[in-house]
């Protein structure tokens, strides 16, 4: 069974990045019948607090650690707040990257994406998110820099977006994290990603 873990960095309702990573998933689940998709909920992280770093960590630590320590391969898409990834989400890598060298996120393939209502789509908090995953121990997985810019414009269902040239850019993430999933030798498929250079403004539906 290959295992994949989404992490949406916005925590509203109908948040636009929930529904990016809920696209992909709906994606990789076409793949395979063997394929678990698993959504980390960030509200049960408590604060990052050393003192409760003690063992296993609080339980919804434990659990969230033991999940990302049995995938295959990490999906992430972020807002940006103020210019970075949300506090929350750097709470849950920052729980998530203890023990440091030996921690959930060691050698996982992790793709990075965001998407935001203005016409940037957060591409300004994926530098920043792609430095905390990468000193976490996180594999950047080899793929083109995608901001989803305007996108609560975009049609969608509960399963994510709808529109064919949004999900044409998202199969593409799917592809890449398909192939660097843990099950084949991530060392031939992955590099550290580059600094993003482009945002993709997805055209509004009329």
């Amino acid at each position: 069974m290959t295992r994949i873990v989404l992490m949406s960095g916005s925590l509203r309702r109908d948040s636009v990045n929930g529904a990016a990573v809920a696209t992909i998933g709906r994606l990789l689940a076409g793949r395979d019948a063997q394929v678990h998709m698993a959504l980390l909920d960030l509200r049960a992280l408590p604060y990052y607090d050393q003192d409760l770093d003690v063992g296993d960590g609080p339980a919804p630590v434990a659990e969230a650690r033991r999940l990302l320590g049995s995938a295959d391969a990490l999906v992430i898409s972020t807002p940006s707040y103020n210019g970075g990834a949300p506090g929350v989400l750097k709470n849950a890598l920052d729980w998530l990257s203890r023990p440091w060298g030996d921690s959930a996120l060691t050698g996982l393939p992790t793709a990075v994406l965001s998407a935001s209502p203005g016409p940037r789509g957060a591409a300004d908090a994926q530098p920043g998110l792609r430095v905390n995953l990468e000193r976490s121990g996180a594999v950047l997985v080899d793929h083109r820099p995608l901001a989803l810019g305007e996108a609560e414009l975009l049609p969608r269902t509960d399963q994510g977006f709808t529109d064919p040239t949004t999900v044409a850019f998202l199969e593409e993430i799917a592809d890449a994290l398909w192939a660097a999933r843990r099950t084949v030798d991530v060392a031939e498929v992955v590099r550290p990603a580059a600094r993003v250079r482009r945002v993709i403004r997805p055209a509004p539906v009329r």
